[in-house]
């Protein structure tokens, strides 16, 4: 096909100038539509993986801390163990020992200068300093206590620590050189008091709670 001589490319094409900008502008605006919509689909893309991983591990909610059992159970425990240590004072000191089962459980009032049970009589000072020792590491321990089992044996371990504590700081012969109140004798054993009880109990779970893997965040171990 041929054209009349003086007739541009312009003219051949029907477009002129301003036509060509509009189409070059026209073809930058798809490019840049496409290029956006390219990465919103990444950004959700990522998105979805990163929420993906979060759902395979999440962060295991431990709840609250134990600490108001801890001291409901401590003091509780350290309560009995003072009341009970005023009444037999009062009503059974310097009396003959009272028959609870015939002769196979009495109470009968003695002042124990050792450790539970009667050990150590001559280290009062040493004990004392010990049940002090186990009240600082358990107030410790309280802040990261998320196991209520955990927060009851600690509890009774703070009870019967305090407990005989009282008796070590307030009793004669002297401020930490007091003899501890005993009057809980059955047969064949040796006298102990309430304070002493809450202890074996709470070491006893302790034993138990460590032999099944509980730690005392709540996170359960296996070996």
């Amino acid at each position: 096909m041929s054209y009349p001589q003086g007739v541009t490319e312009v003219d051949r094409t029907g477009e002129g100038p301003d036509d060509r900008a509009a189409g070059v502008a026209e073809d930058d605006a798809q490019r840049g539509d496409e290029q956006q919509g390219d990465g919103q689909r990444a950004d959700a893309q990522q998105g979805d993986e990163r929420q993906g991983e979060g759902e395979e591990s999440p962060a295991p909610a431990r709840g609250r801390r134990r600490i108001a059992v801890l001291v409901a159970v401590a003091a509780l425990a350290l309560v009995l163990d003072l009341v009970s240590k005023l009444v037999v004072v009062a009503e059974l000191e310097n009396h003959a020992p009272v028959e609870v089962f015939g002769s196979w459980l009495q109470l009968n009032v003695i002042r124990n200068a050792g450790a539970a049970f009667g050990v150590g009589e001559a280290l009062t000072i040493v004990l004392t300093a010990i049940a002090t020792t186990v009240v600082v590491v358990i107030a410790r321990l309280a802040r990261k206590l998320y196991s209520t089992p955990w927060a009851i044996a600690l509890g009774l371990l703070l009870g019967g620590a305090c407990g005989n504590l009282t008796d070590r700081i307030f009793r004669a012969p002297g401020v930490f050189q007091g003899a501890v109140v005993d009057f809980i004798a059955p047969k064949h054993f040796a006298v102990f008091n309430l304070a002493d009880s809450a202890i074996v109990c709470g070491g006893i779970l302790i034993v138990l709670l460590s032999f099944r893997g509980l730690d005392p965040d709540g996170t359960v171990h296996r070996d």
